[in-house]
């Protein structure tokens, strides 16, 4: 990393280069220029969540020349999908037709086992789930039908990158271009979310986003999962499966624009849940910078886990909505007993035939690399007591 940092920096110093730069009008600018689209939507509060977002970057987050240069990527990628997602909108306002019938939520914190739940799920052909190349490239560059659909291309190669600068992730979240991954994209699209935080030290922005109502984000999700299922030309109405940490922190907002949704809540003992987050945090952080502070890094991860803990309970306690609770070691223990109970409050068969396929995924090698991933609250200067006192005060 520290090569790559030197070449950069020597080359933005002799104009080799120019160095990115993170100014939220130089940014949206630079994605109109790339896409020949001019209209970003109405603002509901993705302006400034973008200008304190760039704030963070600037001032907290201790960026360095790979960082900025990643920064200034994800960001001109997300805004160029904005303006392309209210350009095919305009063009097709069909898309807001699509019926999202009645998601199932795997709700679980990061390192809860949400990324097994959710492939156990898309063994089933009746259900859908968002692929990895769709959340993070939803729509295509392609100006018309007759033009060829870039996204899973630009879904490999930035897996390829992704490995190449953090080997680590490969055993931490082992995924592929087409396999049922998060929809954290998604939501970079609205300038929010545990993406960003999970990658960059930025705690006025996470503050913010915390503080703030997230049902027009989530309306705004519903439309790009619209937008999805359009673009797939798939009119069956499958019941889609939802994924990502943050719906635990945002769940009464969901609920408000999903009421129909089932709830398969995840839990893991904390100590582990937050000890692994905490090192999820740093493998991604210390890719874009030279100051990452493991100690701050597991403070902040454990008041992430307490408040998501917090506001899961509550939004849950308000809500009939279809609910099963399932935990990590009851999966390790017992999968086909646990997953015979999540598919009894989904009032669906778990048949034979589904059950081979939910096998045959536990024993891919992929799935086997989690096993590799190790850590310790010590590592992030926590004990289990520091653990204990604060999801107890949550």
């Amino acid at each position: 990393m520290a090569v790559v940092n030197d070449v950069l920096d020597g080359a933005w110093r002799k104009g080799w280069l120019s160095r990115p730069s993170l100014d939220p009008q130089t940014l949206l600018a630079s994605a109109r220029r790339s896409t020949g689209l001019d209209d970003a939507g109405a603002d509901l509060g993705w302006r400034l969540r973008l200008d304190l977002l760039t704030e963070a970057l600037h001032g907290e987050a201790a960026l360095s020349p790979l960082g900025l240069s990643i920064a200034h990527g994800q960001l001109v990628s997300a805004l160029a999908n904005r303006l392309r997602a209210h350009a095919l909108w305009s063009r097709h306002p069909d898309i807001l037709t699509q019926p999202i019938v009645a998601p199932i939520v795997v709700l679980g914190q990061m390192r809860s086992g949400s990324t097994r739940m959710q492939r156990l799920l898309a063994c089933d052909p009746r259900l859908t789930y968002t692929r990895f190349f769709e959340s993070w490239n939803p729509l295509p560059k392609r100006r018309s039908s007759m033009s060829p659909d870039d996204r899973r291309l630009r879904g490999w190669l930035a897996l390829r990158c992704a490995s190449l600068l953090n080997p680590e992730f490969d055993a931490i979240h082992p995924t592929g271009t087409t396999e049922p991954d998060e929809e954290t994209g998604l939501q970079n699209i609205s300038i929010f979310g545990s993406a960003f935080e999970a990658q960059w030290r930025i705690p006025s922005f996470a503050r913010h986003g915390e503080a703030n109502d997230a049902r027009p984000v989530y309306e705004e999700f519903k439309r790009l999962l619209q937008t999805i299922a359009w673009l797939r030309r798939d009119r069956r109405p499958r019941p889609w499966v939802l994924k990502m940490p943050q719906l635990t922190q945002d769940l009464d907002a969901l609920l408000q624009v999903f009421p129909d949704a089932r709830l398969i809540c995840l839990h893991r003992p904390a100590d582990a849940l937050v000890a692994s987050s905490a090192s999820l945090a740093q493998s991604q952080m210390r890719v874009q910078s030279d100051r990452v502070d493991a100690h701050w890094i597991g403070r902040e991860q454990l008041r992430k886990v307490a408040l998501r803990q917090r506001r899961t309970r509550e939004a849950r306690a308000g809500s009939a909505v279809p609910q099963v609770d399932v935990c990590y070691n009851d999966i390790n223990r017992d999968w086909r007993g646990e997953m015979q109970r999540v598919y009894a409050m989904l009032r669906l068969a778990l048949t034979p035939e589904i059950e081979t396929r939910m096998a045959r995924y536990l024993a891919k090698p992929d799935h086997r690399k989690l096993a590799s991933h190790r850590y310790s609250l010590a590592d992030f200067g926590l004990s289990s007591e520091d653990v204990r006192r604060a999801l107890d005060a949550g």
